[in-house]
């Protein structure tokens, strides 16, 4: 390992070397094209800055997007276990009417569409924060 890193040293002293026994004009257009280098990098960093925030901020709507539908959700579940409670009372053992199950299906339609919803979120979440981690 150190006589890798030795010859190594002595090829970038070698490099020097070159470098300096160059002409003026080739130093000149040496230091152009790193010049040239460092602004590309620069530019490329910056670009990888903002994508970074924008995912970021993405992220964080969306999370704050799926707070508040799994609040939703909990909201509508709540309200579907009123309203059984309130016609398992008022059946007294009674066959349920028509409409009360098409309410009750539709409560529950909401809430699976609601709980794949939540999902499409989370995994759309997941898959936000790998990009993020990836930049």
């Amino acid at each position: 390992e150190v006589q890798k890193l030795n010859q190594q040293l002595e090829e970038k002293n070698g490099e020097i070397q070159q470098m300096i026994n160059q002409p003026p004009y080739e130093k000149e257009r040496e230091i152009l094209r790193l010049q040239k280098t460092l602004a590309e990098r620069e530019k490329a960093q910056a670009t990888s800055d903002v994508l970074c925030r924008s995912l970021t901020d993405e992220t964080h709507q969306l999370t704050r997007k799926l707070a508040s539908t799994a609040e939703m959700c909990q909201h509508l579940a709540k309200c579907l276990e009123e309203k059984q409670r309130k016609e398992k009372r008022n059946s007294d053992d009674q066959i349920p009417t028509e409409r009360s199950n098409q309410v009750f299906l539709q409560l529950l339609y909401n809430e699976t569409s609601l709980q794949s919803l939540i999902c499409n979120l989370q995994e759309e979440n997941r898959m936000l924060k790998q990009k993020v981690a990836h930049v």
